[in-house]
């Protein structure tokens, strides 16, 4: 009878605790470049800088998560943000490309969320579980309040004669 060797448990928790530790970084960052580029839009400077200071306080609120769980940092966030925006982009259509750029963003962080909550599910720790329920609630509304201002801004730029 042969002995195997038991196996360590696999946690990826540190790596995706860095993933949205940065993706909420690069959010809160990309929304601010937003509500400045477009502040001559009222709604999108408000809006902007609100959705702005949730992904700020997020970051914040991950602090005790990291210290308990580690963190892996992660340049992917990163790499996609600076992969989508290109420098400003002024008018209507740079207005409709930036939202949709801070889509692909915000639905990338709240993927993230969603991931994170099951593991903290599964780790049977209330408290991550806690923020992360939250936490995907604001990202949700993120989420929802680009897609209706991009269903908003649409039309008018796309269907422009050149």
């Amino acid at each position: 009878m042969s002995i195997l060797p038991k196996k360590e448990p696999v946690r990826h928790i540190a790596d995706y605790i860095g993933m949205l530790h940065a993706s909420e970084q690069e959010l809160a960052d990309a929304f601010l470049t937003v509500a400045k580029e477009h502040k001559e839009e009222p709604d999108i400077f408000s809006n902007c800088n609100l959705l702005s200071d949730w992904s700020a306080r997020h970051v914040r609120m991950l602090e005790p998560f990291i210290e308990r769980y580690s963190e892996k940092k992660a340049l992917e966030p990163r790499l996609l943000r600076h992969g989508l925006f290109h420098g400003p982009r002024p008018g209507g259509y740079g207005l409709f490309r930036d939202l949709q750029d801070l889509l692909l963003l915000a639905s990338e962080n709240h993927s993230t969320w969603v991931i994170l909550l099951q593991a903290a599910r599964g780790l049977r720790d209330e408290d991550f579980k806690t923020l992360c329920m939250t936490s995907d609630q604001e990202a949700r509304r993120q989420v929802s309040w680009l897609e209706t201002r991009i269903k908003q801004s649409a039309a008018q730029p796309l269907n422009m004669p050149v």
